[in-house]
């Protein structure tokens, strides 16, 4: 690893590897010109098959960002070859596959991704329900040499014991909620930092109002809490419970799909070099807005010198307090 990568001056001289928890996707992406209507067949204009899921997406993210990664999760049956495709993949990244799992006689997940001419993906994903039986490593193993957990919130049946120990452990855990949680869910309480993309984020909560939802959230948990919407930015809370805004980075869109997942390997990232909040939400923005501006997923993951230029070129505008 060049140490010249890692440009923040509080991050710890070893880059400081991340713990990525969740479950590998085969992702099959099509660029189209509009959705199909139903019963109708269209032509798309390119094929890629890459790989992807929250986790392996926000590991490459963290790896180009100057950081290491290592992923843990569960994975179809040994014998699959969409799994050797997908270690290729991790394995030219740099990212450590030792904790994967495999699961004798299950598929790994698959993914038809649509694409349109804005950037936006529409997806239709496979997941063996079977997946989540998965029993991960004891913690002493995995916390080994840890500096953070980031894991996504459809993992909580299999990762939440681990997220606890690694509280106790003083390990920061921040969770990408994809998905909507129950008020009564382990990992609002087994998170040091939770980010929700808005719509879940209004769907746990029961309040149609971003700041509100947040607000709601905090009387359950002591967590950073945070809502990510996309070309709005990010609403976040501020020690005193007051609702900030981080703006997005306007930039030409031509493919959203991982945007999210690299927006929360950055700041994952930055949370284990010490950035300070706002501007570790800054660091994730630039890095997701980037990505955008390329075809391919995750695999068009910004390197840190790009993130760093992007982010000097923007200057140092604060947060914006909402009402």
């Amino acid at each position: 690893m060049d140490e010249n990568m890692n440009f923040h001056a509080a991050a710890p001289k070893i880059p400081p590897r991340i713990l990525c928890i969740g479950i590998p996707v085969r992702d099959l992406t099509f660029r189209v010109q509009g959705l199909p209507a139903r019963g109708s067949k269209v032509n798309a204009s390119h094929f890629d098959e890459i790989c992807g899921g929250n986790a392996l997406n926000a590991a490459i993210g963290i790896v180009r960002l100057g950081g290491r990664a290592s992923i843990c999760g569960p994975m179809g049956d040994a014998r699959e070859a969409a799994g050797r495709f997908i270690f290729d993949k991790l394995a030219h990244e740099g990212i450590d596959t030792e904790h994967i799992i495999h699961m004798p006689g299950l598929v790994t997940p698959i993914s038809n991704i649509m694409i349109d001419p804005s950037g936006e993906r529409t997806i239709v994903t496979f997941r063996d329900p079977e997946l989540w039986k998965v029993h991960l490593p004891d913690a002493d193993t995995l916390l080994q040499d840890c500096d953070a957990i980031l894991t996504e919130s459809r993992c909580a049946e299999f990762c939440t014991d681990l997220c606890a120990e690694a509280r106790r452990r003083g390990i920061p855990v921040i969770v990408d909620a994809d998905r909507a949680m129950s008020l009564r869910e382990g990992l609002l309480t087994a998170s040091s930092h939770l980010v929700f993309s808005s719509e879940p984020l209004q769907e746990t909560a029961d309040v149609a109002d971003d700041g509100e939802a947040l607000k709601k959230i905090s009387r359950l948990t002591s967590s950073f809490l945070a809502g990510t919407r996309g070309a709005q930015g990010t609403i976040w809370l501020d020690q005193q419970g007051n609702p900030q805004q981080t703006p997005a980075f306007p930039v030409h869109t031509v493919d959203t799909l991982g945007a999210g997942d690299v927006f929360h390997g950055a700041f994952a990232l930055a949370i284990t070099e010490k950035q300070d909040l706002p501007e570790a939400l800054r660091f994730a923005s630039a890095a997701a807005a980037l990505k955008c501006t390329r075809f391919g997923g995750a695999f068009a993951a910004p390197q840190r010198a790009e993130v760093e230029e992007l982010l000097g070129h923007a200057g140092g505008a604060s947060p914006v307090q909402t009402n």
